[in-house]
């Protein structure tokens, strides 16, 4: 079948390099799902990997960009018993996602259950699940707890705020605009501030005797330095972003004097070295919060195929309000 794909033969600028192109699929090998894409969103991460930015090696080339998404299947290979013809599935990271359909290995797909839209669906592996396993695994935590993050209004930043709700956790999330606090207020942070020099002396008030004993840090620079000298003696701050390419400055003091620790957190890292077990236990909850509602990541705009070069010039605008989406159609 032809099937059309945004593809990147060379590393650059996202709307100089990535474009539409047709291709021929095959029918599905024996373990494998043929899959019709429903929606893909445009993550930070997928422009830092058409740059040639983006974490440890360089992919290989050409390459269909593009590193999460939903979508429907429409066909199985012989041997295929976890996924049913018109199953809403989750892709795995390691599938370029803008595409009309694609071949995936059945066994690394997620079925979604009832009652999660695709568009929804196509955003729940990333930012989601960066932001449970970030407030599960890091620091064990207790009902009551003070979480500080920056970037709160990014996608990962609302989903630990409605997160940390759901799991008896505060949170106080900074922003760098002012018409984002009542909005995330509303969302459900328990303190919302800009993130500038006079927000530490505010929270000190706010935590009162209860200190919060893990940040999270999105930013870098001044940023996250101002997230470390708020936190509790023995806390730790998680780096799992660089928004503000800046390095982090980690002060001998802090090391020293008040034992903060200093971590990172990469989600494709920890889906390679999941037991299975573990991936059911977080999509369980996962989707169970989803079919309340939450984890929906608000969406800017949606753009179909064609309009590759539209949508990634849109998705590297600063001060979006949501994220950008391919929607494909049959």
């Amino acid at each position: 079948m032809k099937v059309r794909a945004i593809l990147f033969h060379q590393h650059g600028n996202p709307t100089e390099v990535a474009g539409v192109e047709s291709g021929d699929l095959p029918g599905p090998q024996p373990h494998e799902a043929l899959v019709r894409m429903a929606a893909a969103p445009i993550n930070p991460a997928d422009l830092n990997k058409i740059e040639g930015k983006y974490g440890l090696e360089r992919p290989s080339l050409p390459r269909v960009a593009g590193g999460e998404g939903a979508g429907v299947v429409e066909a199985i290979g012989a041997e295929v018993r976890r996924v049913r013809i018109g199953d809403l599935v989750i892709l795995p990271g390691t599938v370029g996602t803008w595409c009309e359909a694609c071949l995936v290995d059945a066994a690394a797909l997620v079925v979604v259950p009832p009652g999660i839209a695709p568009g929804h669906a196509a955003m729940l592996r990333v930012n989601p699940s960066t932001a449970f396993r970030m407030l599960r695994d890091m620091v064990l935590l207790q009902p009551g707890d003070w979480v500080v993050q920056n970037a709160a209004n990014s996608a990962v930043g609302r989903a630990v705020i409605q997160l940390a709700r759901t799991m008896g956790l505060r949170t106080l999330s900074l922003v760098r605009r002012v018409g984002l606090l009542e909005e995330l207020r509303g969302l459900g942070g328990d303190a919302v501030l800009l993130d500038d020099e006079a927000w530490p002396a505010a929270a000190r008030d706010i935590f009162g005797e209860a200190a919060p004993r893990l940040a999270l840090n999105a930013v870098g620079g001044d940023s996250a330095l101002r997230l470390a000298n708020v936190l509790a003696s023995g806390g730790t701050v998680v780096t799992f972003g660089a928004m503000g390419r800046q390095p982090l400055r980690i002060p001998n003091g802090l090391l020293i004097f008040r034992d903060i620790r200093w971590r990172g957190f990469w989600i494709s890292q920890w889906f390679r070295a999941a037991s299975p077990q573990a991936l059911a236990a977080m999509w369980a909850e996962i989707f169970a919060h989803a079919q309340r509602g939450l984890l929906h990541a608000p969406v800017e705009a949606e753009y179909p195929l064609d309009a590759c070069a539209e949508a990634l010039a849109h998705a590297q605008k600063g001060g979006r309000a949501g994220k950008i989406l391919f929607r494909f159609t049959p």
